[in-house]
């Protein structure tokens, strides 16, 4: 399903400003709607906020519509938390009940909107030479007027080779000022709804990110369409799509959400904007600049600096020789991170990768930011467009992808180990304790062996029987998770005060697991 709510709601959330001539308030936190937002405003406001309320859930009900399973019916279906709805108004009940909060979140995201729709209004009656936003919109603002005609196809053709043998998954994003985000959700939807298509789609004012999959018709008819519409069609091209083997089967199903980011590094985009990002390097120029690196790998001291902007399970099963793969969990550490390790950046020219350049983008914005590094590079297209053209290049081991394929491999090389006896393996499975359902590493042997979670602590929770009906479902912190440190310090590593015991074997010098470390060395020159 859609969800609203911020991806770290344990961090510390930044004051979210509401601003409209007769209304300035400041939230630090996920209202309620039966706290004190509504019941502090005035008549006037209290309409936005109704009008803003009801928009808002027409709009998370509006994603949950699947066609009816029954040819003869017409009428709508509504699919929500694995439940099948037949009626509107028992829809209505479960959001009203179960989605409080991402009703809440995402009212406050449509107060901001008509705010900046407010202030954008006033700014356009002044006298400038600016054109009105309106003309980068769509003239027809109907949603089905934007839909592809598939009368000549059968349904057949539309679904045939969804499956992950004969489908299609795309990878996508656009950074490109929206000045209705909601509008794209509901185009979005219907689209993706219109082509059968399922994955993610998460829309903002900065832009859009999509991972979608289907029949390679429909993914074929989904990419014409975004490269017509008049928001995209001059800010994207064909080679912006990556596409990689597999089908609607890979996402469970369609979820299509506006966002603050549309990638969550947790940080406001009118802080570290898109628009100052690092220099951008073809997978050809970063290649060459990959082997230059290389090649200085027995220098003590280098001024460059490989940095892999992604999670560490992520890197854990695949990334470039000699790079430094921070041991983070979510990539809205990266800038604390950054701030916590920043002498480490000082005067160095850093060339940054990720997946399909997308946390690239802002992450390479928020490294300049800092002002300590010399240059900052960023691979455009990220790994996907590196490894089509290098399979056999400087990136070893498979690449992790947000789907249920979990890997896409491009070439022969395994460099992670099962987490239990160290044998080769990179094939990530679900722990099977469902408090836990962290990404693990296990081999066929162990997995014989009944060795199917992250820790002994959970293998022996999942052998215990559940107190209560509701257990099974609940999710908790592993304690694998819990004891890694959540801002990784890089710079201690290095050095080991005299008289300090060694570590054990089975230990590195930060704590964790020696397979859990992320701070790669450079590969020996032959």
């Amino acid at each position: 399903m859609p969800s609203f709510t911020s991806p770290d709601q344990g961090d510390d959330l930044e004051a979210c400003v509401l601003r409209f001539s007769d209304l300035d308030l400041k939230d630090t936190r996920l209202i309620n709607p039966s706290s004190s937002l509504k019941g502090e405003l005035d008549v006037s406001t209290k309409k936005k906020y109704s009008f803003a309320k009801k928009k808002a859930f027409a709009l998370f009900v509006k994603t949950k519509e699947v066609p009816a399973h029954t040819p003869e019916c017409k009428e709508k279906w509504w699919k929500c938390c694995q439940q099948l709805f037949r009626d509107r108004i028992s829809i209505h009940k479960h959001v009203a009940t179960q989605h409080a909060d991402e009703i809440c979140h995402e009212t406050a995201s449509v107060l901001k909107q008509l705010a900046v729709t407010l202030n954008t209004s006033k700014t356009l009656g002044s006298e400038d030479n600016r054109k009105p936003l309106k003309e980068y919109l769509p003239c027809n603002r109907e949603v089905s007027a934007w839909l592809p005609d598939i009368s000549c196809f059968s349904p057949d053709e539309l679904i045939s080779g969804q499956d992950s043998d004969g489908g299609e998954v795309l990878l996508y994003y656009c950074y490109r000022d929206l000045e209705d985000p909601h509008w794209v959700c509901a185009w979005q939807t219907a689209l993706c709804q219109h082509l059968s298509l399922t994955g993610k789609v998460r829309i903002a004012t900065e832009g859009i990110n999509g991972t979608v999959g289907g029949s390679k018709l429909a993914t074929r008819l989904y990419v014409e369409v975004m490269l017509s519409c008049p928001l995209f069609k001059d800010y994207m091209c064909k080679d912006d799509f990556k596409t990689s083997k597999g089908g609607a089967c890979c996402f469970p199903e369609l979820r299509v959400g506006v966002f603050e980011e549309i990638v969550p590094m947790g940080i406001s985009p009118n802080k570290i904007s898109y628009k100052k990002p690092g220099i951008h390097l073809s997978p050809g120029e970063f290649h060459k600049e990959v082997e230059k690196f290389l090649s200085q790998a027995n220098e003590e001291q280098s001024d460059t600096i490989l940095l892999d902007c992604r999670n560490f399970y992520e890197s854990k099963i695949g990334r470039f020789q000699g790079c430094l793969a921070p041991d983070i969990r979510k990539f809205s550490y990266f800038p604390s991170y950054v701030d916590k390790n920043l002498e480490l950046f000082r005067e160095k020219k850093v060339l940054m990768y990720c997946t399909g350049g997308i946390r690239c983008e802002r992450g390479s914005a928020y490294l300049k930011a800092k002002g300590v590094c010399k240059e900052v590079f960023q691979l455009k297209g990220g790994i996907h467009k590196y490894l089509e053209e290098f399979p056999d290049g400087f990136y070893k081991g498979k690449l992790f992808v947000f789907d249920e394929r979990y890997a896409l491999s491009y070439n022969s090389d395994i460099v992670s180990e099962c987490s239990y006896c160290g044998a080769p393996w990179d094939q990530y499975k679900l722990c099977s304790t469902p408090q836990c359902r962290q990404l693990i590493l296990t081999c066929p042997a162990c997995q014989r062996q009944g060795v199917t979670a992250c820790c002994v602590t959970c293998q022996d929770k999942g052998r215990r029987p559940a107190s209560s009906p509701t257990q099974s479902s609940f999710k908790e912190e592993c304690e694998c998770t819990a004891r890694r440190p959540r801002i990784p310090s890089e710079l201690p590593r290095q050095v080991r005060l005299p008289g300090s015991p060694e570590p054990r074997p089975d230990v590195g010098e930060d704590g964790l697991c020696v397979c859990e470390q992320q701070h790669f060395p450079r590969p020996s020159q032959s």
